[in-house]
């Protein structure tokens, strides 16, 4: 039976989850992890959101993906293979649905820690935006299962048009912030 994709109101303990979830991987990680930052739907006040905490680790290289692969397995995540991984490889926790954290992986200073930021940052500063993207999330949250991984990929693919286009508009503002 098709799960629907849970969209939530905002929850005011998704900043403490990130915090208590990024000292975890700070100490595992250590040095490699050159930021740890707060994104996605949770990481933008007053947003309703799927009840996952994302997390952009940002590092020096992405490759080989084992130098963080194995540490982020000890606190219990597992990474997805995917064509993405040349630019953003991708963990979750726990290993089943549903999930509680998602990590992606990016290369600091590059393209995609920058336009995830300034994606972030936008939502952040304009509620009109804010609104339209959780108007969006919630029409297609009910067309797609939770727990189904291509499901939740065209529950992904179907957000990229706005989250593209809010993106541009962010970085031609100069986000992120």
């Amino acid at each position: 039976m098709r799960e629907p994709i849970p969209i939530v109101a905002y929850d005011r303990a998704w900043p403490r989850m990130f915090e208590a979830e990024r000292d975890g991987i700070r100490a595992v990680l250590g040095a490699l992890a050159l930021r740890i930052d707060h994104h996605g739907s949770t990481s933008v006040p007053g947003l309703a959101a799927k009840p996952v905490i994302d997390i952009q680790i940002s590092v020096r290289q992405l490759h080989p993906i084992e130098a963080y692969e194995h540490l982020l397995a000890r606190i219990g995540y597992v990474h997805v293979p995917h064509p993405d991984d040349a630019f953003c490889p991708y963990f979750h926790r726990p290993a089943a649905w549903p999930h509680t954290h998602h990590v992606h992986v990016v290369r600091h200073g590059g393209d995609e820690e920058r336009r995830t930021l300034a994606f972030r940052d936008y939502l952040r500063e304009h509620e009109d935006e804010r609104r339209a993207y959780e108007d969006l999330k919630r029409g297609l949250a009910g067309c797609f299962g939770a727990n189904e991984p291509s499901s939740q990929q065209a529950y992904a693919d179907a957000k990229t048009d706005f989250i593209t286009r809010i993106t541009e508009r962010a970085l031609a503002a100069g986000y992120p912030r």
